[in-house]
């Protein structure tokens, strides 16, 4: 047994060694799988566990730094201080957050300066104006005289009010003030965990006019700020239109001109990633700052021969990248892909290799460290999946392309070139489409054929026509470079308003839960950042399994939200939801994106076809397995029974309201299991009985985790003491 140790440790070695120019592509997977660790804990971790987790951290390093001939060692030291490192940032940035305010539940005037304005689409077609609020302060009750909150407030401003809004300027409003709600459904999206590490308090509602009072653009942010207004304004001059919200989307970051509609057609047809600037973006930015800096320099034949002109293009491009991402906002894929961006750059300075992933393992890597909370949101997970199908695809593919590409006759160039594109939107719409099942819900089709007429536009006729707009805009003639972008902009337009309307553009799935994606993510690394095919083959199984996550986890049979106005029972593919007059337009719908089920509105007295399901009175019965659970939707009916139940559902009143009988031995869900636990979904099996599943229970007791009643911390100033 010995022999057999010895000589696989000797094997894996070996192979481990053919592999070494790969091995530090998996510190940011290290990095994390460490962080998700941390997000996935039912508690924070004691100092104890930190210092532990410390002092591993830098034995690792140390073992890494190692000079001895064993490389599985040194390779498990570094993996786990990588792990361990991912853990780390995360509880730091967690910890590092301030409190949540406590907020009142009444209108109260609040004054605060603003820092961004945005047009945002309303459902009903429309726009709202919302601002962002910092320095808030609530000037009613015993809130007179507090310091000014440490997070923001999003406010939204009364549909009439169209006051000239600026960055740097103070506001006084009567409002509704809401904390970042709970999820609808155990286990669904935390807007709480987001706006914890968003640094958002919360939102409120306007209730009449803004006040507005001058302010200075003393502060960076709010400089741009303005600048951002202004371009966005004199395009909307220009382009009255959609045409002109998505001009304002490529120039300032800002999509809240872009309706309702504009938004499904792309997200349907997959082009909505050409509606978020990120690398695309800034690599087009890029190659043109880099294109007329090469142009510019090659007129001087001093420059030509004696500068080192490919050089001085690359930084002046990185430059120019740097301007166009802080000018659109800094978003997280813009940030991911300047620091790629950098990366290549440097490698043009050094004469390495431009494109590789190790570009892709130092971006993630940094933002691992720096934003360790987006590793679970959509941006991230959406830039880290294309970019690695990207590069380990054109690898392998690298040879064929380019024997293309350089062919004698001009239609083996031609496929070349439309192969090029044509796999590049294969590869990241593949990769990234897991990842649309996990937080969409949905499937599309022919997202090929929209990328490759529409990247190509946007690369050889959009972008360039906007940064043209940029550079005339201070001497007024951008008109001249606006109007031609508008024409792009209505091609793309069209394009995915028709190509979302083709059979199959838009399939509803049921979610894809995280862990289904975690083992996505794994078989995706495992095939794109080794080089054996033998070793590459193994990670299409993972993939496979994580494909078929959706149908394997079972949907709840009842399902009752924080809020407890109204439940939802799953009947096949129907999600019966009642009471009427009772019902959430907004949590509905992401019951049935979650779910993918066909929403049907119940009466008071109804029954189903097959009797499961029978409602008189608003007092309705489930019976499932075996087991039945009573529901009362309405105050005032009348009183029941709890004999024979095995679970009862109070939508209003407490379990003593129901009436007669012992319910002493009985599941309940009232009022104040909902104020204590959140959103509830029960199940009812035949060996158990029915099980409740609480938000609370998955989520656990983690800082962003707002407590009963959805209270945070008071705004009140430290004792002397403290």
């Amino acid at each position: 047994m010995r022999c057999l140790y010895a000589r696989f440790a000797t094997d894996l070695a070996a192979r481990l060694w053919m592999q070494r120019g790969r091995l530090a592509l998996w510190l940011p997977v290290a990095m994390a799988g460490g962080n998700a660790a941390y997000f996935t804990l039912s508690c924070e971790p004691g100092m104890g566990w930190v210092m532990f987790l410390a002092m591993v951290a830098l034995l690792g390093a140390g073992l890494v730094r190692w000079r001895g001939d064993l490389l599985r060692v040194r390779l498990g030291a570094g993996l786990s201080c990588a792990a361990v490192c991912g853990f780390l940032a995360a509880w730091v940035a967690a910890h590092h957050a301030a409190p949540f305010p406590d907020l009142p539940h009444r209108a109260t005037h609040m004054r605060g300066q603003i820092i961004a304005v945005e047009d945002v689409a309303a459902p009903d077609g429309g726009t709202r104006r919302r601002v962002d609020l910092a320095h808030v302060r609530l000037l009613d009750g015993i809130d007179i005289g507090m310091p000014p909150m440490r997070r923001m407030i999003r406010l939204r401003l009364r549909d009439g009010d169209m006051q000239t809004l600026s960055p740097g300027m103070w506001i006084t409003v009567r409002a509704l003030l809401r904390p970042p709600m709970p999820p609808d459904l155990p286990g669904g999206y935390d807007a709480q965990r987001r706006a914890w590490f968003a640094g958002i308090g919360g939102s409120a509602r306007a209730l009449d006019v803004a006040v507005m009072t001058a302010g200075t653009a003393g502060a960076w942010s709010v400089w741009l700020g303005r600048v951002r207004a202004r371009i966005a304004q004199r395009v909307m001059d220009v382009l009255p239109d959609q045409r002109g919200a998505m001009a304002v989307t490529l120039l300032t970051g800002g999509s809240g001109g872009l309706s309702a509609r504009t938004r499904a057609d792309f997200a349907d047809s997959g082009l909505a990633h050409l509606l978020a600037v990120a690398g695309l973006h800034i690599g087009i930015v890029m190659g043109l700052g880099i294109a007329v800096v090469r142009f510019v320099l090659a007129l001087s034949e001093r420059a030509s021969l004696w500068w080192p002109c490919r050089q001085v293009a690359a930084v002046a491009g990185l430059v120019l990248g740097c301007g166009y991402v802080l000018l659109t906002g800094a978003h997280l894929p813009a940030q991911r892909g300047l620091v790629m961006a950098a990366v290549a750059t440097l490698a043009i300075l050094t004469g390495r290799r431009v494109l590789s992933l190790r570009s892709l393992a130092l971006a993630m890597g940094g933002m691992l460290l720096l934003e360790p909370g987006e590793m679970l949101e959509l941006p991230m997970q959406m830039s880290a999946a294309a970019v690695m199908a990207l590069g380990a695809g054109f690898e392998v593919c690298a040879v064929p392309l380019r024997l293309l590409r350089d062919g004698e006759y001009a239609w083996q160039r031609m496929i070349g070139r439309v192969g090029h594109l044509s796999l590049a939107s294969l590869l990241a719409g593949l990769a990234c489409l897991p990842v649309g099942m996990a937080h969409f819900a949905d499937v599309g089709a022919w997202f090929v054929l929209a990328n490759l007429i529409a990247v190509p536009l946007a690369a050889l006729w959009i972008m360039p026509c906007a940064m043209g707009a940029l550079v005339l805009m201070p001497v007024g003639l951008d008109s001249l470079a606006l109007v031609p972008m508008g024409w792009g902009n209505a091609v793309v337009i069209w394009l995915a308003h028709h190509v979302a309307a083709w059979p199959g553009a838009h399939v509803g799935v049921p979610q894809m839960p995280m862990w289904g994606l975690g083992l996505y993510f794994a078989g995706l690394c495992w095939l794109c950042l080794w080089t054996r095919p033998t070793w590459r083959i193994c990670g299409v199984m993972p993939i496979a399994i994580a494909m078929m996550t959706p149908w394997m986890v079972r949907a709840p049979d009842v399902i009752i939200p924080a809020q407890g106005r109204m439940l939802a029972v799953v009947d096949g593919p129907r999600l019966l939801v009642g009471p009427k007059g009772h019902v959430d337009s907004f949590v509905l719908r992401d019951w049935v994106r979650v779910l993918d089920r066909r929403a049907v509105i119940v009466d008071d007295d109804m029954t189903t076809p097959d009797g499961r399901l029978t409602c008189q009175a608003g007092m309705c019965v489930l019976a499932r397995g075996g087991h039945r659970i009573m529901m009362r939707l309405r105050d005032g009916t009348a009183a029941a029974s709890c004999a024979g139940m095995d679970g009862v559902v109070i939508l209003s009143g407490a379990l003593r309201a129901v009436g007669q009988g012992a319910c002493t031995d009985v599941t309940p869900v009232d009022y104040l299991t909902l104020w204590r636990s959140g959103a509830q979904a029960l199940y009812l099996t035949s060996h158990h009985g029915v099980v409740v599943r609480s938000d609370r229970q998955v989520r656990g007791a983690r800082p962003w985790v707002m407590g009963p009643g959805q209270h945070g911390t008071p705004n009140l100033p430290m004792a002397q003491a403290e």
